[in-house]
């Protein structure tokens, strides 16, 4: 253990010389770029790219091949005699060769591409709602690395007291004028300083290697957060992507609504074909002919028993849903702002009431010292005065990790990333 505290410290002093500095905006930027998630967005491209393409190939051509033999148990026969029409045979063969090219679709193809670019649009801010829900996890994991970062440096401010504080003691005690063994004390409480140190590094470095997975970018051990300085809007006006999102399903079902709309128009199709068989189309030529139909049709669903007005009656439906939804996550989101401010006036107040502990604290240990090298006091007790300051002095910074954490997630909350 010993040796890996020695290491542990080695590491950090000798990554003091070549610190690598991250931001709390460069983590958000990072999640936006090198998070898995972010590949959906160009994966749904691809796939509605290839979706539009299929539904042009309707305005194409259209080609059907058909075949077919058949043997029937009784033919056309004309009871005439002396005609010379000769019956035809009771085994009858045919090919045809089909080509159906929409000509007025009632604009159903170009309400259907509609459509799927909504979806697309859609589907992306889904993904960026899901990216962005990823910032509170963030926010955690920075400061609370941010705060190992701080307790490590005023850990390191109380070895710096401690280790002057053992050089006077061991001066008092061969000049007589500190009890033996007092400098033993304080070795004690160095070495537990050492644990110290070794406990927050290896905190850090698991927390470290998490955030490195969340931003998708390797963090060495020397890399230093910066202490952000947040400021929050007094406004309580949201700009959430999900409201963005509540938007584009409303449009989204429009789209289908207008697609609906087009279904039952008409649809005028020009047709021809071609075939080969016996007989063609003069049952009476008992012999293999070529021949051809062209022409136009017409297909009109005139009476779908109010199919498709149900199914839009539907779509309305979920846009009063998608509305309630919206307005339910604005009410939940006020509410979450309001406590979230709270919590930061809660916060502001516990750090002007550490303030006062710390400067009491100083006084007291101010004392103390002066007492330990005039003798009337042992280590211990400066030990415990000591301990006492850097305990409150490390409440003060975990306050104030937690209030600028307070406020990066407020800005989170009401969208102000």
């Amino acid at each position: 253990m010993r040796q890996l505290c020695n290491y542990l410290i080695l590491l950090i002093s000798l990554g003091a010389f070549a610190q690598e500095p991250l931001t709390l905006n460069d983590c958000y930027e990072l999640v936006d770029t090198n998070y898995p998630l972010v590949q959906q967005t160009e994966l749904l491209e691809r796939q509605n790219a290839i979706d539009i393409e299929a539904i042009e190939k309707e305005k194409l051509p259209q080609f059907n091949l058909a075949a077919q033999a058949t043997y029937q148990s009784e033919v056309i026969e004309i009871p005439l005699p002396n005609t010379g029409i000769v019956p035809p045979n009771k085994d009858q063969y045919r090919a045809t060769l089909t080509v159906n090219q929409l000509i007025y679709g009632g604009g159903l193809i170009n309400s259907s591409i509609e459509v799927e670019a909504a979806n697309l649009r859609t589907k992306q801010k889904q993904v960026e709602v899901n990216l962005y829900q990823l910032k509170k996890q963030l926010n955690q994991l920075y400061f609370s690395i941010l705060l190992l970062q701080e307790n490590r440096r005023l850990l390191e401010a109380k070895q710096d007291q401690l280790e002057a504080k053992l050089k006077e003691v061991q001066s008092g005690i061969r000049n007589g004028t500190v009890l033996p063994a007092s400098d033993k004390v304080l070795e004690a409480e160095l070495l537990k300083i050492n644990q110290g140190f070794t406990e927050l590094d290896l905190n850090r470095i698991s927390l470290l290697k998490t955030l490195a997975s969340l931003i998708g970018k390797e963090i060495s051990s020397t890399t230093l957060l910066q202490n952000p300085e947040i400021a929050t809007s007094s406004s309580m006006e949201i700009y959430r992507p999900e409201l963005e999102l509540f938007q584009l399903k409303k449009e989204q079902l429009e789209t289908s609504e207008n697609l609906l709309s087009r279904q039952n128009l008409p649809k005028i199709y020009g047709f021809a074909d071609g075939g080969y068989g016996n007989p063609g189309l003069n049952p009476l030529d008992n012999s293999f002919q070529a021949f051809y139909i062209a022409g136009l049709k017409l297909n009109w669903n005139v009476f779908d028993w109010n199919a498709n007005k149900k199914k839009r009656e539907s779509l309305a439906i979920n846009k009063d849903l998608i509305d309630t939804e919206a307005t339910i996550f604005d009410l939940n989101t006020s509410i979450e702002l309001q406590q979230q401010q709270s919590e930061i006036d809660k916060i502001s107040s516990f750090i002007a009431s550490d303030q006062e502990i710390i400067k009491l604290r100083k006084e007291v240990l101010n004392a103390a010292d002066s007492q330990l090298r005039n003798g009337v006091i042992t280590s211990s007790a400066y030990i415990t005065e000591l301990t006492n300051l850097y305990t409150d002095e490390n409440t003060l910074i975990t306050h104030k990790i937690q209030l600028e954490l307070a406020k990066a997630n407020y800005n989170i909350i009401q969208g102000q990333k």
